[in-house]
């Protein structure tokens, strides 16, 4: 067994038994390791102390919970295996900037510790051969774009965790309010093509530790009234590889599906097969919405 097909058995193993009390012992048993490797191991693989991880995958089981009222926060504390009430109320607070019944009372997309899929930082599947893992499809493939498409949106500055398939730290996630503003937006431009698809890109920046990312639709600027009040962005004709993936929901897919994808992407199947793309990577929507189970990441082949 490789090393890590030892770390991803624990990792499972924690998944399962986050309702109860995990000693990093046992799970350096289970792993075949010392304590000392174990812990040092998983560090490097996971870029998180075991510990530190798993509080923060029973703050992301929390979140999902929370939303049935049905359920009282105490009850659910100690499902997630903490012993009262205010115990909980702190470490959700210390993760996401708010306590359990704030965010209750207005849920919202929160980023969260994802639970690694390690296999995808080892494994190469073939251009149009699917690949399962864990609650998503994957794959890679080429499409030939024949003219430049135009779109319109909204850019905003984000710290660069937040893209390049790197771990983002849990919090209010800033991109939803980004993708409210288009959605508010989009009904009212008068260029847009009709039952379009929606795009997010992540762009270079200008200051270091940031990237702009754009969210936008496709439109006819030239028959446009809001042109003058959002920022333009055209996509170059030219060969991309493509990445498509499926998630079981949007929000798993807009949050663990696209970390994995994004990882997958640039850190394993891109550099493995040596080949060069230009500074930008375009997410694919068919429309940013609950509904939706599927996207496309695109990075043109320079």
């Amino acid at each position: 067994m490789n090393a890590w097909e030892q770390i991803q058995n624990t990792i499972d193993y924690i998944e399962d038994h986050l309702n109860q009390q995990i000693s990093i012992a046992d799970l350096a048993e289970k792993a075949g390791l010392s304590q000392f490797y174990y812990q040092r191991l998983f560090r490097r693989l996971v870029k998180k102390p075991v510990a530190e991880y798993i509080r923060l995958r029973r703050m992301a089981k929390a979140v999902d919970i929370l939303l049935d009222e049905n359920q009282r926060i105490l009850d659910i504390a100690q499902e997630l295996g903490f012993e009262t009430h205010e115990h909980f109320s702190r470490t959700f607070k210390k993760t996401y900037g708010m306590t359990p019944t704030e965010y209750r009372k207005k849920p919202q997309v929160l980023n969260h510790m994802t639970k690694p899929e390690l296999l995808l930082n080892y494994v190469l599947i073939d251009e149009g051969v699917p690949l399962i893992t864990n609650g998503m499809v994957l794959e890679m493939n080429r499409k030939h774009i024949k003219k430049d498409v135009t779109y319109i949106g909204f850019t905003k500055k984000l710290p660069l965790e937040y893209g390049a398939g790197l771990s983002v730290e849990p919090g209010v996630d800033i991109l939803g309010i980004l993708w409210e503003e288009i959605h508010v937006y989009k009904n009212q431009v008068l260029g847009m093509v009709t039952g379009s698809e929606e795009v997010g890109v992540m762009l270079p920046c200008s200051e270091n530790g940031f990237y702009n990312y754009f969210a936008g639709i496709p439109a006819d600027v030239n028959n446009c009234e809001m042109e003058n009040k959002m920022d333009q962005w055209i996509q170059p004709q030219g060969e991309y590889i493509v990445c498509s993936f499926e998630a079981e929901n949007f929000v798993f897919l807009v949050t663990d599906a696209l970390y994995k994808a994004q990882q997958y992407l640039f850190s394993t199947w891109l550099p493995n097969h040596k080949l060069q793309t230009e500074a930008f990577c375009l997410e694919y929507y068919d429309t940013h919405t609950p509904e939706t189970t599927k996207m496309e990441l695109w990075m043109k082949l320079t």
